[in-house]
Parts: structure tokens; sequence; C-alpha cells
């Protein structure tokens, strides 16, 4: 069984706990690809150039960074320079052969370069020009599975490979749960999504609100519904993971004990492909 793991990049998330996790998941014989976000890494790096983050709303009401050029300048600092890097030698001091690679490596992700994206400011909405970022539409699981049938733990990040209107290819930003997604979908893997929470509440001040389980369509609307700001993401991701292929999808808590074999234990947000509506 193949696992996709992404660890989110926030300041509440200790990847110690995912890390000793994967070296023991590796030793039980099982393949795992890791996939990581930055967010904090990429914020600091940007103070550092005094730059400061620019955060914007789609009209669904998904909020996620807005890349100038210069933001992508400190993502491709941030993301593959220091947390991969940080990241494949961690996992090194677990044991584990660790290969940390970027969505530009080998063509690992890649997709059409987005400029333009449509924001809402102040109530209204925008067209905001300028961006980097991208949407993944290929994924060469070809070197993954090279990787992993040498033996090595694939530990990927963005940018991706962004295909411009003449061919030409740009770095972009793409988000960290998505790209997960589309590797676990390419993969037919299960996608267990490490954040710094418990998985999705019903209502996020009442801890005793956790979704457990989501396996008939009825119980997704009410996942899509109770899903709130960066949450909205993750559902996001975890529907493409499904719809391209992943059994299933684990929204859980990096900082619990054995994170990620609690997760595919149950333990956390389970979505199961059933629980997708027709399209």
């Amino acid at each position: 069984m193949t696992t996709v793991v992404k660890i989110g990049g926030a300041k509440a998330v200790d990847p110690e706990g995912a890390l000793a996790d994967v070296a023991a998941l590796s030793d039980e014989g099982e393949d795992v690809i890791v996939v990581h976000g930055g967010s904090t890494m990429v914020d600091e790096t940007l103070e550092r150039l005094g730059i400061d983050p620019e955060y914007v709303e789609t009209p669904g009401g998904v909020v996620g960074r807005f890349t100038d050029e210069a933001t992508m300048e400190a993502f491709k600092m941030a993301m593959p320079g220091v947390v991969n890097t940080d990241l494949v030698a961690g996992l090194q001091n677990q044991g584990v052969d660790a290969v940390g690679l970027s969505g530009v490596d080998g063509g690992l992700l890649t997709g059409p370069r987005k400029s333009a994206v449509r924001v809402v400011e102040d109530g209204k909405k925008k067209i905001k020009r300028g961006d980097h970022s991208g949407t993944i539409e290929d994924v060469n699981d070809d070197l993954l599975e090279r990787l992993l049938d040498g033996g090595y733990t694939p530990v990927a990040s963005v940018p991706m490979l962004g295909v411009e209107d003449d061919g030409s290819y740009t770095p972009v930003n793409s988000d960290a749960d998505r790209s997960a997604a589309a590797v676990a979908g390419a993969l037919d893997a299960d996608l267990v999504l490490l954040t710094d929470t418990r998985g999705v509440y019903r209502d996020p001040e009442d801890p005793e609100t956790l979704i457990e389980r989501v396996t008939t369509p009825e119980e997704y609307d009410e996942l899509q519904t109770a899903a709130e700001g960066f949450m909205k993401r993750k559902v996001m991701a975890a529907e493409e993971a499904l719809r391209g292929g992943a059994p299933s999808v684990v929204v859980a808590d990096a900082n619990a004990d054995e994170p990620i074999r609690s997760a595919l234990r149950g333990v956390g947000t389970t979505i199961e492909r059933d629980a997708l509506p027709e399209e």
C-alpha cells in the first residue's frame, strides 16, 4: 500500500512525530510519499526580505496566498531550499533514505500557470493580476514509482512547473494540500492531510463536534458546510484526491501520537470515495 502524507507548514505543527511515523511505516515495508507545506517559513522569509504576505479570498470563500513575483522568489528560497532540506535531513536521521524534490524536478507537478485570480475585496469581486500560481494537471508518477521501487522515500514540495501560454515553463506556487491530492490521485494512494487540528468540526469552538467519518453524499454536504477558512481548501483537496483515484482521505492532527498510523486507523476525519456526489 502507498500512502501520501501531507505535513502542514503552520507554526503549530511539529513534524517530528510524522517523520518518526514515516520511518516506522518504511520499516514495515510500506511505501510513503511526503508532500509538505511551509507557510510559516515563507512568511518568515518574506519578513526578512521586508515584504508583507498577502492573502486573498476567492468568490467561493476559500482563503489562499497571493503570490506576486517577490513572494515567488521567497517561496523558492523557503520551500525547496529550507523546509524540504530540513525534512529530508530529519528523515535521514530516522534511518529513512529520503530524496527531496520540488514540483519542477523531472516535471513532477505540471499544469497551466494562472497569472490572474478572481478575489473578493471589500465585498466586491475583482480580478487580481500578477499572480504566480498554477493548477496541477499532470503528475510524473513514473518518477515517484521509480524512487519507491529503488527503496527511496520521496519528499516533495512546490513550486510546480507552470506552463505559460507560449509553451515555456515558469516555477509557480500551488497549494500544498492540492499538490498532495494530485499525487495521491495519480498513484491511487491513501492520503493523510496532517494539520494543527484533530480534523473537521461541525462547530470549531466545540471539540466534541469532530466529524469522524464521511461515507455518504449527505454526510459530505455536512462536511462542506462545516469547513471554514483554510479547512475549506483541505476539503477541496480531499475531493480532488478521491475523484483522482485515492481510496480515502484523512484530515488528522500532526501533533498526535503516531499521527500517520493513527490517522490510517481512523483517528481524525476520514472521507471515503463513496461519499462524493455524482458529477
